[in-house]
């Protein structure tokens, strides 16, 4: 079947829907891309808090994220996705983003952890929900790392991240940044 522009197009895909191959190229891209940047972030917030109380949670999380970005960054390799052309702006904007919250307090560092963990909660259920019987590998490992940002997230509220003064636009203004950068990640 072709559509009007003399492209084929597998039958029952709706104009404009990604085949299954961009599909899992733009979730292993994006997912590679945000595994990096809470790793930037994490390292961010250990520049400043790597001596203070919280230093052993944030640690924890780090090698959680570290072990999500060494998975990904393996089925980048194997399916022969093409990773962000942004890596270099989420290596800056990942730690500035980790140490300029951490500069304002251990509870902002926690207030940015459950913002950015909350949208990447969301990104990985509606990716998780994409894929088909045919992908059940790499859904089981998104949800596996969903579960393990949900985590995150939980921690950021036990160790007082809601009561961060100006919580509610901080969270806002994170949220809105991580939502931008997928949306990129994703496409460039």
């Amino acid at each position: 079947m072709t559509d009007t522009t003399g492209n084929r197009r597998r039958a029952g895909r709706m104009p404009g829907e990604l085949s299954h191959d961009a599909l899992i190229d733009r979730i292993l891209r994006v997912d590679h891309a945000g595994e990096f940047g809470a790793q930037r972030i994490y390292e961010g917030q250990l520049a400043v808090l790597g001596k203070h109380p919280s230093a052993k949670t944030i640690r924890h999380m780090k090698e959680q994220e570290d072990r999500h970005l060494a998975a990904f960054e393996r089925l980048i390799r194997e399916r022969r996705a093409r990773p962000t052309v942004l890596h270099p702006l989420w290596h800056v904007a990942g730690f500035a983003l980790g140490a300029g919250t951490a500069l304002m307090g251990e509870k902002a560092a926690m207030a940015c952890t459950i913002a950015v963990e909350e949208v990447i909660d969301d990104h990985y259920r509606r990716q998780a929900e994409s894929l088909g019987p045919d992908e059940a590998e790499l859904k089981a490992t998104i949800e596996e790392f969903r579960a393990e940002e949900a985590e995150h997230a939980e921690i950021g509220r036990e160790h007082g991240g809601e009561d961060t003064v100006g919580y509610p636009v901080m969270r806002a203004a994170i949220r809105a940044g991580s939502r931008m950068a997928i949306w990129l990640s994703e496409r460039f």
